[in-house]
């Protein structure tokens, strides 16, 4: 019998669901970013942590109040990351240039 409630549990979406992705997301996010020296996979780890953010914003939306707040504050997120994405890549392919690596241990200096 608890082997069918926990189907149960599963086969039904509910905010728990949703948070709980968020949650692994966020932390995936975090790991990438605290243990990567690559600058590009540091970037991607951000972009996990935004995307899990999104998540939380459209849950809590959905559950809670059930009005667009969370759709607009997600659509916030998402031009940011853009933004954020192509600014950082800009920035990352000028270091290439310069220092030729994308370690971000070996970047120690902003002048030649």
């Amino acid at each position: 019998m608890v082997l069918a409630d926990f189907f149960q549990w599963l086969q039904t979406p509910g905010l728990t669901h949703f948070l709980l992705i968020s949650g692994i997301l966020f932390s995936l996010g975090v790991f990438a970013i605290l243990t990567r020296r690559n600058a590009i996979m540091v970037l991607m780890g951000i972009e996990l942590v935004l995307n899990a953010a999104n998540i939380n914003f459209l849950a809590f939306s959905r559950f809670t109040t059930g009005t667009l707040d969370g759709h607009v504050f997600a659509i916030f997120v998402i031009i940011l990351a853009a933004a954020e994405a192509a600014i950082a890549l800009a920035i990352i392919l000028n270091i290439f240039q310069n220092f030729n690596s994308v370690n971000i241990d070996e970047i120690n200096q902003l002048k030649d």
